[in-house]
C-alpha cells in the first residue's frame, strides 16, 4: 500500500479492502470473506465474474492472432466487427464508432467531434456547451469542463471549454407535477442557450440517468425537449452513456427508453463488462467527419478489448441479459420502496439495475448537514456496509446518498437480499444519527 496511489480516496485508508477473487456476483477479499458485490465494481461488471475462461480463450485468440495494431489509419477484424455490432445495436442512424480507451476519452472524443462537425458545417464559433449541475462526465482536462461538481476542477484552474451549467432532474423535492417540473427544466436549457449566444452552442450533454447526485431520473418529455431545442438551435446533443449503457438499463443505450436519437453517445464501462478496458463514441452518420478526424488514441479498439467486447455482446445475447434486467426491474422497485417507510429514507429513484436511496434526517426529508454527511457517509455507513458484507457506494453531492447498481446477472433472490442487507444497515444509520442529532 505504500507505494499505489488510489483513485478518489486519501493517500492512507484505514482498513484498506483488497479484493483478490471473483465468482458470480460476489467478491473475495484477501482474508476470504465474500460480499455482494451491489455495485458491479463501479458500474462496471455486467454480468459478474464468472465468464473468466470464455473470455479468456478470446482473448487467447486474439493475442496469439494479432496481438496489437492501432486504428491510425489501418484497422484490423475485431475493430471493424464490433464497430459494425455497436452500429446495428443502436438506434436510428448512430452507426460511425470511434474507440477510446475509456469513458473520459469518449467524452472529450465526443467534443472534438462535435468541433469538427461545426468547423466542417462554416460555424466555428461553435466553442460552448450546455451540462447539467452535479453531473460527472469525467476528470480529464476537457471531459472536466462538462462536470458539474465545483470541488473536483477548483484545484486545477480555469476550464479549457466554457460549459454553463443548468438544473438537473432531481424531482425528490419538486413540489410541482411532472409535467411542470419538464417545462421548468427545459425552460432554463433555452435560456441558457440563449444567454450563451444560440450560434456559439455546440453541444447540450446529459446522462439519461444522472448518477451523480443519485440515479437523477429525468421526467417524461425531458428528452424529447432536448431534442427539439438542440435541433432549433444547431447545438448536437449527447447521451453520456459511460454508466447508462450496456445493459444497465435494460437497453444497450440507455436513452432508447426516451425515444430519442441523440447525435453523439459515449459508452465504456459495461462495454466489456469490466474484463478489458475500452470505450467507445457512437456517432450519427452526418456528424461523423468526411476528412480527416483530428484526434487519435494509440490503445483505442485495442484488439484484445474488442475481442473481449464481442465476446461480451454474444454472452448478453445468449444469456439473455437484458431480458434480465427489464423482467427483474419492477421487482427490484418494488422491494426498495419498502425502505421509504424507514425515517431515514426519504426517496428511492433510478431505473433498470441502476438505484439510489435519498437519505434524510427527519420525515420532514431535511438534509443532512456536512458534519453530518461525513459521519453518515464517510464514517458509518462505509464501515457498516462492509460488516453486512454488501458493496455499496454513499456519496455527497450536498445531498445524502446510498447507490446500488447490482450485475445484470443477478436473480430476484439476490435483489431481495441486497435489499434486506440494505435495510438492516438503514436501520441501524438512522439510530445512529438520531442518537447523534441528539
Amino acid at each position: 500500500m505504500s507505494h499505489l496511489l488510489l483513485h478518489f480516496s486519501k493517500s492512507a485508508v484505514d482498513e484498506l479492502l483488497v479484493l483478490e477473487r471473483g465468482e458470480g456476483p460476489y467478491v473475495f477479499d484477501t482474508d476470504g470473506r465474500r460480499y455482494i458485490d451491489a455495485l458491479s465494481s463501479l458500474f462496471c461488471a455486467q454480468i459478474g465474474y464468472s465468464y473468466g475462461e470464455e473470455m479468456a480463450a478470446a482473448a487467447t485468440r486474439q493475442l496469439t492472432t494479432l496481438a496489437f495494431n492501432t486504428n491510425w489509419g489501418t484497422a484490423h477484424p475485431a475493430a471493424l466487427e464490433l464497430a459494425e455490432r455497436l452500429a446495428d445495436l443502436a438506434p436510428g442512424d448512430l452507426n460511425q464508432v470511434f474507440f477510446t480507451s475509456g469513458g473520459s476519452e469518449a467524452v472529450e472524443a465526443a467534443w472534438k467531434l462535435a468541433r469538427e462537425y461545426h468547423v466542417a458545417n462554416g460555424q466555428p464559433q461553435r466553442t460552448k456547451a450546455i451540462a447539467r449541475d452535479r453531473a460527472y462526465h469525467g476528470v480529464t482536462l476537457g471531459a472536466l469542463s462538462f462536470t458539474g461538481v465545483d470541488r473536483f476542477k477548483a484545484p486545477f484552474g480555469r476550464a479549457p471549454i466554457d460549459v454553463t451549467h443548468v438544473a438537473n432532474t432531481n424531482a425528490f423535492r419538486d413540489t410541482g407535477d411532472p409535467a411542470t417540473f419538464c417545462a421548468r427544466l427545459l425552460r432554463e436549457v433555452e435560456d441558457a442557450i440563449l444567454a450563451a449566444g444560440p450560434d456559439e452552442v455546440a453541444l447540450i450533454i446529459a446522462e439519461p440517468v444522472q448518477n451523480s447526485g443519485g440515479c437523477l431520473v429525468a421526467p417524461d418529455g425531458y428528452w424529447r425537449g432536448l431534442r427539439e431545442l438542440a435541433d432549433r438551435y444547431g447545438a448536437l446533443l449527447m447521451a453520456d452513456e459511460v454508466i447508462t449503457g450496456c445493459g444497465r438499463l435494460g437497453e444497450w443505450f440507455g436513452v432508447q427508453r426516451e425515444g430519442v436519437v441523440p447525435d453523439l453517445v459515449s459508452l465504456a464501462k459495461g462495454l466489456t463488462s469490466a474484463y478489458a478496458p475500452m470505450g467507445a463514441v457512437v456517432v450519427r452518420e452526418h456528424v461523423a467527419p468526411l476528412g480527416v478526424f483530428r484526434h487519435g488514441i494509440t490503445f483505442g479498439g485495442h484488439p484484445l478489448c474488442a475481442a473481449i467486447a464481442l465476446t461480451n455482446i454474444d454472452i448478453f445475447e445468449r444469456d439473455g441479459v437484458l431480458e434480465n434486467v427489464r423482467a427483474l426491474e419492477p421487482h427490484l422497485e418494488a422491494e426498495l420502496a419498502t425502505l421509504r417507510e424507514l425515517p431515514i429514507v426519504g426517496d428511492t429513484r433510478g431505473a433498470g439495475f441502476f438505484w439510489a436511496i435519498e437519505l434524510v434526517r427527519d420525515e420532514a426529508d431535511t438534509r443532512f448537514d456536512q458534519a453530518e454527511r461525513d459521519e453518515l457517509l464517510r464514517g458509518f455507513l462505509p464501515r457498516r456496509l462492509r460488516e453486512a458484507g454488501l458493496i455499496a457506494r454513499a456519496d455527497d453531492r450536498g445531498d445524502s446518498v446510498l447507490q446500488i447498481a447490482p450485475p445484470l446477472i443477478s436473480d430476484a433472490a439476490l435483489l431481495d437480499e441486497i435489499v434486506d442487507r440494505l435495510g438492516a444497515v438503514l436501520v441501524e444509520a438512522g439510530d445512529h444519527m438520531t442518537a447523534g442529532v441528539a
